[in-house]
């Protein structure tokens, strides 16, 4: 089923073919809530991942890598404490992993099951996902765009550090939102 958007039909899977995210057109993003009260957005800018599809809604893998190195929260400060072994202990744990092991069709798009890796921690974890369209670019490539969205517990992957508010409140939730905006060239 394919909804229109302008004259161009919007795809609900991704067209059949290996496709290579372009980190110049796509985002890593998290969200943790901040003393209760207000969202702190962060971004990873390294980070790489690929795509397989048979062209059916459950046909896909996808797997990707993120440098840790790479976060930037605009707190550079902030930055360097969630790279320290508080956090992510990007001395010893530089990547983070992702690889799907199942893809299945629903009401908006598709669910993904993958093992996620955080410091050395590997989880199952689900994202909702949903193809934003193809289009082939001036250049002569196919690209699709894929919106992906899930929430995680940062303390199921040993992210345990705890400070509170006097009145009780969490400095860092332990939900954390995920969106992931991506872009992907077709590359076989």
């Amino acid at each position: 089923m394919a909804s229109a958007t302008g004259s161009q039909q919007v795809p609900t899977a991704v067209p059949a073919g290996t496709w290579s995210v372009d980190p110049v057109h796509s985002s890593v993003e998290f969200q943790v809530r901040n003393m209760g009260i207000v969202w702190v957005k962060g971004v990873f800018t390294d980070f790489n991942g690929t795509v397989e599809s048979t062209g059916e809604p459950g046909g896909v893998r996808a797997s990707g890598t993120v440098e840790v190195a790479s976060v930037d929260t605009h707190s550079e400060q902030r930055d360097q404490h969630l790279r320290g072994a508080d956090f992510f202990d990007v001395e010893n744990h530089p990547q983070i992993t992702f690889e799907s092991t199942r893809i299945e069709p629903n009401a908006d798009g598709v669910r993904v099951l993958g093992n996620l890796t955080i410091k050395g921690i590997t989880r199952e974890v689900q994202l909702e996902a949903r193809v934003q369209g193809t289009v082939d670019d001036p250049w002569g490539n196919q690209r699709v765009g894929i919106e992906a969205t899930g929430t995680l517990n940062r303390r199921d992957f040993d992210l345990n550090w705890d400070v509170r508010t006097p009145g009780g409140a969490q400095l860092a939730s332990d939900d954390v939102r995920l969106t992931l905006h991506l872009g992907a060239v077709k590359s076989a």
